[in-house]
């Protein structure tokens, strides 16, 4: 099933992989997001407990696809996913990913490669595949760093427009300009980690 052929097109529909549940969004809940814990495809970043639905596929050379597969998160950061499967690909593997954060949102699209597998019995529920995205297509990435900074963002914002100083000024542009360069100040006077919430 994960073994590819030259010249043939392999597809996998895996849907919810064994061990996994397919979890509906709840309005107003986002995804809990936990830290770090030394995984190589999370060292810089938190990462969220999401499942949401990953079309994968590698791109055969001449316009079409070898291998397509949709399988479901088990959690994503800002750097990578790991992805619930009970089949595998060579390490090192290069894919194209494509993922919706929530439902109805523009997708997220990226490169990225295989890093690192876990075989767990099938009882455990843990089985699949971790990939370490490599770069994104049309800033897309902006939705992942939303993902972990929105609701700190939009605080911050609110309170900054509310502002003596954001309301003197004359243009919309400009208010803008102003709440980021009142951000990086804040993140460069305050300890802690503004992606961990310390």
């Amino acid at each position: 099933m994960a073994v590819q052929r030259k010249g043939a097109t392999t597809t996998v529909k895996a849907g919810t992989a064994v061990g996994t549940t397919r979890v509906a969004p709840t309005p107003g809940a986002g995804p809990r997001i936990e830290m770090n814990q030394g995984e190589p495809e999370h060292r810089h970043f938190p990462r969220a407990q999401l499942a949401t639905h990953f079309d994968l596929w590698v791109d055969d050379g001449a316009g079409g696809r070898r291998f397509s597969a949709n399988l479901v998160s088990i959690n994503v950061s800002v750097s990578g996913a790991f992805l619930a499967s009970t089949f595998f690909l060579p390490m090192g593997t290069v894919v194209r990913a494509r993922f919706a954060l929530e439902e109805g949102a523009a997708p997220v699209e990226a490169r990225a490669e295989i890093v690192r597998e876990e075989r767990g019995p099938e009882e455990e529920g843990r089985s699949g595949f971790a990939l370490r995205f490599l770069d994104f297509s049309g800033q897309t990435e902006v939705a992942l760093a939303r993902l972990f900074l929105g609701m700190r963002l939009r605080a911050f914002t609110e309170d900054y427009l509310k502002s003596q100083r954001a309301r003197s000024l004359p243009n919309e542009l400009e208010r803008v300009i102003d709440v980021m360069a009142a951000w990086e100040l804040l993140k460069a006077t305050t300890p802690g980690d503004p992606w961990r919430g310390e």
